[in-house]
């Protein structure tokens, strides 16, 4: 059965990382059988300047007729406003299509690390409200302005998104060591995150075997640095899971070397967890790791609800062929601290594709 993949490579370095991780994913393709179908379309300031908007009502539609979706990251910050079709793609995408889950893997990598006990820990970030005004209302913005020197920004926290962010925890918790982190602010945030702890905690009722810890975020902010190995699986609201996924991903090397994806129940999109990096784009010195590890994990999204051993032996191999290469400094982007363009650690890449898919099918 072909899978249709929908590809947006957006802005900046955007472009690059999307051919790199096309590249990775087409050898994948032949090496394993996968039949994958690619269509790539544009969004962001290059179909604003063509159709007036960064994220036309076409690509919308193409969103659910897709099996995965890679998006490469957007300059939404260039953006003019909504109303002059300024609209943040991955922002937009999440709450259209309720992609409730941000799941991003941390694991740190010797010679790149700078902690002192090793990190291997996801983080489940809710995705759809919280502390992001933008995606918070049903028209109109949560942020507003009553006069010149007063501003005001709406958080959302709701029962349902915090129950079924918790839900996708607990089951990647399950599949690891069994133990959620719930990470809030309740001291002072009461009402709110007095909510999505009172969810989570129903949820944990379901999940016996996981052990729950409730953790104040600024006291998290520190454990990571301090003790990261006390942690498996981290769930908390929107704005909180953004800052402590990118620390986390800085602490274990690099926040360009972090894969994933957002998820629904039907959909996912895989997202390098980092910006546009406009000053670099064109040069080709990009590093692709996290765009081409984020699509590795929408291949197992895809692979386990399809129950389609291929695309999780893909996602496998992929992975497996990153860290092959990463493990060796000499062939490292120049980010973090090797001499290889874009274009050379792709082949790079590619190469222990090849070999690993060979090695896998002898065993």
């Amino acid at each position: 059965m072909t899978l249709k993949l929908l590809v947006l490579p957006g802005d900046g370095i955007g472009p690059e990382i999307t051919a790199a991780t096309l590249d990775v994913l087409k050898v994948a393709d032949a090496l394993l059988g996968l039949d994958l179908e690619f269509r790539e379309l544009d969004i962001g300031l290059k179909s604003l300047a063509e159709r007036g908007t960064t994220l036309p009502d076409t690509v919308l539609a193409e969103v659910p007729k897709a099996d995965g979706v890679i998006l490469g990251p957007v300059s939404h910050y260039e953006y003019p406003a909504r109303d002059k079709g300024g609209i943040n793609p991955s922002g937009e995408l999440r709450t259209k299509f309720e992609l409730f889950a941000n799941v991003r893997p941390c694991r740190s990598r010797e010679g790149l690390s700078i902690l002192r006990k090793p990190m291997d820990l996801v983080i489940v970030r809710e995705n759809t409200e919280g502390f992001y005004s933008d995606r918070n209302m049903f028209a109109g913005t949560g942020e507003f302005m009553p006069d010149p020197d007063m501003a005001f920004s709406i958080r959302k926290v709701t029962a349902k998104a915090s129950s079924r962010v918790a839900k996708a925890a607990f089951e990647i918790a399950r599949k690891r060591r069994k133990k959620v982190t719930a990470v809030h602010k309740a001291n002072v945030v009461k009402l709110s995150d007095g909510l999505f702890l009172r969810e989570v905690r129903k949820v944990a009722e379901s999940y016996p075997d996981v052990t729950l810890e409730e953790l104040i975020v600024d006291a998290a902010a520190a454990h990571l640095i301090r003790s990261p190995d006390k942690f498996d699986v981290i769930v908390t609201t929107n704005m909180f899971g953004d800052i402590l996924s990118d620390e986390a991903s800085e602490l274990s090397g690099s926040l360009g070397l972090g894969g994933s994806i957002n998820a629904g129940d039907d959909i996912c999109v895989a997202q390098a967890q980092h910006g546009s990096a406009p000053d670099i784009a064109g040069k080709n010195v990009a590093n692709p790791t996290s765009l081409i590890l984020s699509a590795a994990m929408m291949l197992d999204w895809i692979g386990r609800r399809k129950d389609a051993p291929k695309l999780m032996r893909a996602s496998a191999v992929i992975e497996n062929a990153v860290e092959a290469v990463l493990s060796r400094p000499v062939m490292r982007t120049r980010d973090v601290g090797g001499s290889l363009d874009t274009d050379a650690f792709t082949t790079k890449v590619v190469e222990a594709i090849r070999a690993e898919a060979t090695a896998s099918t002898a065993a």
